[in-house]
């Protein structure tokens, strides 16, 4: 009966040795969960053989979902934990100061998460596609193949190996030029031998 009470306060939040135990699940489980997202994805991903599905935009809904998931694991451990519970319940009197402060603070960075749901939707581009977009570089504009888009970015990768990281707000706003894949090198031809 001893055994199964000190068990029991191994397991309980209402406890500093419990909240972490509880936390320590909680994030094992979270790990395991977001690893069977991205597998689960993945798998569609590579049993598409019509290729219907966009390989950026399963990859954007994958760190959609990664995200959610961990927001989701986060409530639940603040409600299973009484002193988190108690403190989230003495800062929703100030809630509403909080969310504007939050609000500003990351307008630009909701900015580019709207914007690269946008542009997940609307495709006008996707992976493997040649862009030209404007640059702050000496000519004023650069060119890239589309690597990825996550959450807030897009990647472009430059003919030398350059990477372009261009905010997806950004991305969205500007004017784009696709451009024709460049043509592969032509493989050098032996001369004809000579006939004896």
């Amino acid at each position: 009966m001893n055994d199964f009470r000190t068990m029991a306060e191994w397991f309980d939040p209402s406890t500093l040795v419990g909240a972490a135990t509880v936390g320590g699940i909680i994030f094992f489980v979270g790990l395991l969960l977001s690893a069977l997202v991205r597998r689960l994805l993945r798998d569609v991903l590579r049993h598409d053989r019509s290729e219907r599905i966009d390989q950026i935009t399963l990859q954007f809904v994958s760190h959609l979902a990664v995200l959610m998931l961990w927001l989701v694991l986060v409530t639940f451990y603040a409600h299973l934990v009484p002193a988190l519970n108690r403190l989230s319940t003495a800062l929703l009197a100030g809630v509403s100061l909080v969310s504007v402060i939050i609000g500003f603070a990351a307008q630009q960075t909701l900015g580019n998460l709207v914007a690269g749901i946008s542009l997940v939707l609307y495709k006008p581009f996707r992976r493997g596609d040649r862009l030209q977009i404007s640059s702050p570089s000496g000519n004023g504009f650069e060119v890239g193949t589309v690597e990825d888009i996550s959450l807030g970015f897009t990647s472009l990768r430059t003919d030398d190996a350059r990477q372009i990281i261009v905010a997806n707000a950004t991305m969205a706003q500007q004017t784009m030029i696709k451009l024709l894949p460049p043509e592969p090198a032509a493989a050098a031809v032996p001369p004809p031998a000579p006939k004896a």
